[in-house]
């Protein structure tokens, strides 16, 4: 019997890509009062996300797809390659090459699906480390995405203090070696199923560079390169397991460069020209700027070049920034008033701007029917504990955290529907051309926050490692219930095509421009 107030709460399709977007009821208040049903409270994305099962419903029930049990040979698959491929992340976690700069870790990557027997493609859209394999033939085109760039600043031991020959070095602080690795993992037994005739259709892996600043799968869209996929699969390692259809925040990066006329500080100031002055102005103004945006914006720089000598007036200098917010719409509107605060900053101290673009990404688009299908397969398959060796590690680690959470965390799974995290990644531009779903698994010690020494620390450890298997199961066993049914397929081209029925792909990148090689390199 058809249920209205079901309908309109679970069933109609909805609009989730902003982070308290309004439910969009698709039945009128005409035929609720046909229907005899009284009034319903206005409902946010946020509030459905409270209901206690956290479940919402689709057309093809999740529950209902049998999964490959333990012993299938896809996972026999991945633990017969699983100590190559740690070998080869922990070869990647020691290389931490920088954004556009990964050889070596992009020619291991390659080199490991080659002997798969997939076909490999080097220099994606004009990018030298970016590349896409493929096995199989015909539908459905199933993609996996991997990444392996590594963060400046965090270089660290695999020790649970602070520790490294050279900190201000580049380090794995987001886990990219762990990202790229298992995806190519999960490709491989995938590719394997096919192999044997278990499984029919074509399993691409892409090799994807630069994620932190460099915006590459964004040149990868624009390219044209997902554009006949079916599905994409991506991953992402953490401090806990987690999946769910949510959200991100959109993002725009850009280097404000400002040149002047050098002199001499104290003999001569009349003379010179400070470009430092000019990034002074800048941040000061883009500081008073904070009062007056969208609480949930962010905005945020580092000084990349502020003169070499304080008695020498800088000629040049140069302020990083980023523009975020959950809607890409009012990221570029911000960045433009941003942009007022740089103008002002050189017209005050006679100096020229230059604007650097380094790319703009957009927020997730969720999906949730493939979503529901991983965290189905991630719940199932999390075996995570640690040994007493681990738990050692972890104590100690702790012990630098500010946000400690239990360790039994790690046997959780949580369900992320309907939130959007303060997080940005370039897979957002790759949701918003074919349905898309990604989940986490704890590859760091439970309150490591990304992006630090305590990350790239846990990254070359055993706990890392089995976070990464976890991973590379979820991925695979995911993908192949994608492949037994086609009508999930289906369900999810549909629920992307609500989704995207208001607006579709809109970029946030300058008109022609090529991706930003040198972002990472010495200036």
């Amino acid at each position: 019997m058809f249920n209205p107030v079901k309908y309109i709460l679970f069933d109609c399709p909805r609009q989730r890509s902003a982070p308290t977007g309004v439910l969009r009821v698709c039945c009128t208040l005409s035929i609720l009062g046909i229907l005899g049903v009284g009034s319903l409270p206005l409902l946010l994305a946020d509030d459905l996300d409270s209901v206690s099962d956290k479940k919402k419903t689709t057309n093809t029930s999740v529950e209902e797809i049998v999964a490959p049990p333990p012993e299938h040979q896809l996972f026999a698959t991945i633990e017969a390659q699983e100590a190559e491929l740690w070998q080869t992340a922990l070869d990647i976690w020691k290389w931490a090459e920088p954004g556009y700069q990964e050889t070596k870790s992009t020619a291991r990557l390659q080199e490991l699906l080659t002997t798969a027997e997939f076909q490999v493609t080097p220099q994606l859209a004009e990018i030298p480390t970016a590349f896409l394999a493929e096995y199989g033939s015909g539908k459905p085109i199933i993609a996996i995405l991997g990444e392996f760039d590594a963060l400046p600043g965090l270089a660290q031991d695999p020790v649970p203090y602070r520790s490294a020959e050279n900190i201000q070095s580049y380090g794995h602080g987001c886990g990219h070696h762990l990202f790229g690795t298992a995806s190519a993992g999960a490709a491989i037994a995938i590719a394997n199923e096919m192999k044997q005739g278990n499984l029919q259709g074509t399993i691409r892996f892409y090799g994807c560079p630069a994620e932190e600043g460099g915006a590459a799968k964004a040149f990868l869209v624009q390219a044209g390169l997902f554009q006949d996929c079916d599905a994409v699969l991506h991953w992402h390692p953490s401090n806990r397991n987690a999946a769910g259809a949510r959200s991100s925040l959109a993002r725009i990066a850009v280097r404000f460069q400002f040149n002047g006329a050098a002199a001499h500080a104290a003999g001569a100031p009349e003379e010179g020209r400070s470009a430092l002055d000019a990034v002074a102005l800048t941040n000061h103004a883009a500081e008073l700027l904070r009062e007056h945006i969208p609480d949930s914006a962010r905005i945020h720089y580092v000084i990349t070049n502020g003169g070499q000598a304080p008695n020498v007036v800088p000629e040049v200098a140069e302020v990083y920034y980023y523009v975020r917010h959950a809607d890409a719409e009012v990221v570029q509107k911000l960045y433009e008033r941003l942009l007022l605060c740089a103008e002002a900053g050189a017209l005050a101290t006679e100096t020229k701007l230059t604007v650097l673009h380094e790319g703009g990404i957009l927020n997730l688009l969720p999906n949730l029917t493939l979503s529901e299908v991983i965290e189905k397969n991630l719940t199932k398959l999390n075996d995570l504990k640690y040994n007493d060796e681990e738990q050692l590690f972890a104590a100690k680690l702790q012990e630098t955290l500010l946000n400690k959470q239990p360790i039994t965390d790690i046997r959780e799974v949580y369900n992320l529907d309907g939130i959007t995290g303060n997080g940005s990644t370039d897979v957002g531009d790759v949701s918003w051309i074919v349905p898309t779903a990604g989940f986490n698994t704890a590859c760091w010690v439970p309150g490591t926050p990304a992006h630090s020494w305590q990350a790239t620390a846990c990254g070359g450890t055993s706990i890392a490692r089995k976070g990464m298997t976890l991973a590379m199961k979820t991925l695979a066993a995911s993908a192949w219930e994608i492949y037994k049914n086609p009508e999930l397929i289906a369900t999810a081209q549909q629920e992307f095509k609500e989704r995207t029925a208001r607006q579709g792909y809109k970029t946030l990148m300058q008109p022609g421009q090529k991706p930003p090689l040198d972002y990472r390199k010495q200036k």
